[in-house]
């Protein structure tokens, strides 16, 4: 991953994995994650998430999704810790989004604060064709971002949204014709945000996601883990990781 500290306080970080087209992996959530620890973000007033070779994230690698550890952690935890860390971050972020933004990618876009994109994006969450139960956290982003009625056609079927159609459903705040318009809007985005008083932005930030939340109850969020690890275990998620890399149709039985 590449980190690039500019001198008016934004903090550009490249995701660069190009032979998985920059698939999470647990090397690349690690270093995001050291990049947006508190020590480590002295100094700066913008983040800019990127993806490099014209492609922002194609998901999480599925080849490190398995059934959950025995002693209940899901495989996604880890990722789930990093998309907290950034949507709950003091410092505003934009995701300059180029090319495919599926599943994890998808998600790592909806926590950030603004997302400017290009004709080229697209957008897919493919978890029902994986076999697997996201996150409430997860579903919650988009769904304050397009809606409970629109998120749910995006994930019960995952429909595909390319960049205008993105920007009226909500998923994209800028949308541009070429890359290189989007970048420097986004950057543009960034400068303007570390132009502002830290702690008024910072504060602001905090009270904007505070109203936004309707946490559940431990009782709730305990069912809602159960479903998932259960579905991570299932034949179904099985076979949807096996189709998905051999790229064919999956034959889901329901178990």
């Amino acid at each position: 991953m590449g980190i690039e500290d500019r001198p008016d306080g934004v903090r550009v970080l490249t995701l660069a994995r190009p032979s998985r087209r920059n698939a999470l992996d647990d090397a690349l959530v690690a270093a995001l994650h050291a990049a947006l620890a508190p020590e480590a973000c002295a100094g700066v007033r913008a983040l800019l998430l990127r993806g490099h070779g014209g492609t922002f994230c194609s998901g999480y690698d599925l080849t490190g999704l398995g059934p959950p550890a025995p002693g209940g952690s899901l495989p996604d935890d880890a990722l789930m810790a990093l998309l907290a860390r950034l949507e709950s971050h003091p410092v505003p972020s934009v995701a300059l989004v180029e090319g495919a933004a599926f599943g994890a990618g998808f998600d790592l876009a909806a926590a950030c604060d603004f997302r400017v994109g290009t004709q080229s994006a697209l957008f897919s969450m493919p978890p029902a064709r994986l076999g697997v139960v996201y996150s409430a956290d997860g579903i919650a982003r988009v769904s304050r971002l397009v809606g409970p009625a629109r998120a749910k056609l995006l994930f019960l079927t995952g429909r595909k949204l390319e960049g205008a159609a993105a920007l009226a459903w909500g998923l994209l705040d800028e949308c541009h014709p070429e890359a290189a318009g989007a970048e420097g809007a986004a950057l543009a985005l960034c400068e303007a945000i570390a132009a502002g008083a830290p702690l008024a932005i910072s504060g602001m930030k905090e009270t904007f996601r505070r109203l936004a939340r309707a946490p559940l109850t431990p009782e709730e969020a305990g069912h809602l883990r159960q479903l998932r690890a259960e579905a991570f275990a299932s034949e179904d998620a099985r076979e949807g990781r096996a189709a998905f890399l051999e790229k064919r149709r999956p034959r889901f039985t329901g178990r």
